[in-house]
């Protein structure tokens, strides 16, 4: 009966630790979605920056002004944001695929510890 109940223990603490992992999966895929946002975005706006002529005008907003740019500053700017955005989504992926390697092996070891639990109600098993 002891082993029983410290089998339920353990299950209960893989469980929750599961649920973790589950929530930083989400929360994972939240901050993903905003950054293939943002970079659909910056894209969209080098795109823009393309079309314009060399002596086009080109402002950034800086709080509630609008500030005159230079097209080559802008373009150079817009390139970084989105080779940031790319790299916190490669990053992003990462620790995804970590997290769903955890979440796996966490669904391994709940699936063990059920199994010793049933085979000590049924008897068959030992401790």
């Amino acid at each position: 009966m002891a082993a029983l109940k410290e089998l339920q223990r353990d299950l209960e603490n893989k469980a929750s630790d599961l649920n973790k992992l589950q929530k930083d999966i989400a929360k994972n895929h939240q901050v993903r979605k905003k950054y293939t946002i943002q970079l659909g975005e910056n894209e969209l706006v080098l795109k823009e920056l393309d079309l314009l002529n060399e002596d086009a005008n080109v402002y950034k907003l800086i709080g509630p002004v609008l500030v005159k740019q230079d097209l080559a500053e802008a373009n150079a700017n817009v390139r970084k944001r989105i080779e940031y955005i790319s790299a916190e989504l490669k990053r992003l992926d990462a620790t995804l695929q970590d997290l769903d390697e955890k979440q796996n092996s966490k669904k391994e070891a709940i699936f063990k510890v059920q199994q010793r639990i049933q085979s000590l109600q049924t008897g068959k098993g030992k401790a």
